[in-house]
């Protein structure tokens, strides 16, 4: 049983668990799982992104994994649409949806929707991240803080693709980015939402771990391989941890042990991020995984929970 209406959300920062948690989650109870990171929708790009394994995808469904070229948009409302579609899906076979990622605008688009915004403006947009490299991400937020103070106050000085959407919209529509999203519409399913945390120590040693795996298991050999595919200046493979800094050390720009040095120290940046974002969510019930390894017993009791949250219905 699904628990009617109910499906299951797992947020955290990158490198916490969160996949072997939910894999574990989904077998214990039959459920699939919806992807909702912002690069796994993203074929030939599976090393990098610590894609779940073939061996893991034979023995559960995964939705919304390698769906796209590494050259394609993909919007925040598209999303929307196919998640809650794939979610609807799963319910009406009487399995549970399991929802994971670390991109919480994609999460947020799922559960509380997102405005039907304008198709990019390439020339504008160009200009925009020309503006970007010249100037840098606080001069496009103290712009963005002038003509939609209530985005601005959503979004980091740092991330640059959301200034770089929110000015774009605001130059096409003349309206902020703010009202627009207002006219959003909530999903009609109840979830629970998870949050997954490590003390923060662990959290790095895991996810410098985690960065030597990837190049033991053939990282730089992926992103030469998506070069001869003609993807080399796509721009998702430029703005993806991992891939950017590869692309860097092939084109002469860093050392191979400083690129492996960056990756690390942007991807715990990263997970930072992600943490303060998932924390300016009212709605997340946060577990401390410090010192667990085991996926098991985090699945157990995530499961418990979702029980009560489900009103006692047996999803074993």
């Amino acid at each position: 049983m699904t628990g009617k209406n109910f499906f299951l959300i797992v947020v955290g920062p990158t490198g916490v668990g969160k996949t072997a948690i939910a894999h574990e989650l989904a077998r214990l109870t039959d459920g699939e799982i919806v992807s909702a990171d912002s690069r796994l929708f993203y074929r030939m790009m599976d090393i990098g992104t610590a894609k779940p394994t073939a061996e893991m995808r034979r023995e559960i469904r995964y939705h919304l994994i390698d769906i796209l070229n590494p050259d394609e948009i993909y919007t925040c409302k598209r999303f929307e649409i196919d998640a809650r579609r794939t979610v609807e899906e799963i319910l009406a076979r009487d399995k549970l949806p399991l929802v994971v990622g670390g991109s919480g605008l994609y999460v947020r688009a799922l559960t509380a929707g997102i405005f039907d915004g304008p198709n990019a403006q390439p020339a504008l947009r160009e200009r925009l991240w020309e503006e970007a490299r010249t100037r840098g991400g606080q001069w496009l937020w103290k712009r963005l803080q002038t003509i939609d103070p209530s985005k601005a106050a959503q979004t980091e000085p740092t991330n640059i693709v959301r200034l770089v959407r929110a000015l774009e919209v605001y130059e096409i529509t003349g309206k902020p980015m703010s009202e627009l999203e207002a006219s959003a519409r909530p999903f009609a399913r109840s979830h629970l939402r998870i949050g997954l945390s490590r003390q923060r120590h662990e959290l790095y040693a895991l996810i410098d771990t985690r960065v030597d795996e990837m190049m033991s298991q053939g990282l730089l050999e992926e992103v030469k391989a998506l070069i001869e595919k003609g993807y080399g200046r796509s721009q998702v493979l430029r703005r993806s941890l991992g891939y950017r800094e590869m692309l860097e050390y092939l084109d002469g720009k860093l050392s191979l042990d400083r690129a492996v040095a960056l990756i690390k120290r942007n991807t715990r940046r990263f997970a930072k991020r992600q943490m303060t974002w998932f924390r300016k969510e009212s709605d997340i019930l946060w577990l401390d995984i410090t010192g667990e390894m085991d996926p098991h017993p985090v699945a157990r009791t995530i499961l418990n929970l979702f029980e009560q949250k489900a009103g006692g219905v047996d999803l074993h």
